[in-house]
């Protein structure tokens, strides 16, 4: 079974607003960058949505390891998603992305790893620079201000 290593972050101008996400996959010394958004979403959504995304990349059942600076991410992988699963997700925030979570996750064995945000962890500042320049790109498309022009 292959390890790669998924590296994720998102962002979200206003929390709800326009939002994105950056992820990086590396399997051995190769690297691919997936990047997306949506127009009025919140931080939590886009943290997931970018490894939702990234383990739906993956072509094969993989050894994973998650490194994202979000707990909530991180913590409802490792601790919490189990007992979420058995009461149906009741009182669960975003159950949509959960329960595409567990589809997309499981052919792969996952471990999530927390790292500190904006703390010089090199993969980190590149996702959360893919995702904040999808943010802004939104955002910037919503003002009717285009910054292809």
């Amino acid at each position: 079974m292959k390890r790669v290593t998924l590296f994720s972050d998102g962002s979200a101008l206003g929390n709800p607003g326009p939002g994105g996400y950056g992820t990086i996959l590396r399997y051995g010394g190769r690297e691919r960058e997936l990047s997306g958004g949506e127009a009025h979403t919140t931080n939590n959504r886009m943290e997931l949505r970018g490894v939702i995304e990234g383990l739906r990349a993956l072509k094969e059942p993989c050894e994973v390891e998650i490194v994202s600076d979000s707990s909530y991410v991180v913590k409802g992988i490792n601790e919490w998603l189990a007992n979420w699963v058995g009461r149906d997700f009741k009182k669960v925030k975003n159950p949509d992305l959960w329960k595409e979570y567990l589809e997309v996750s499981a052919p792969h064995r996952i471990r999530a790893t927390w790292v500190r945000g904006h703390d010089g962890h090199e993969e980190n500042e590149r996702c959360d620079s893919l995702a904040r320049a999808v943010a802004t790109r939104m955002k910037e498309e919503q003002n009717g201000s285009d910054v292809h022009t």
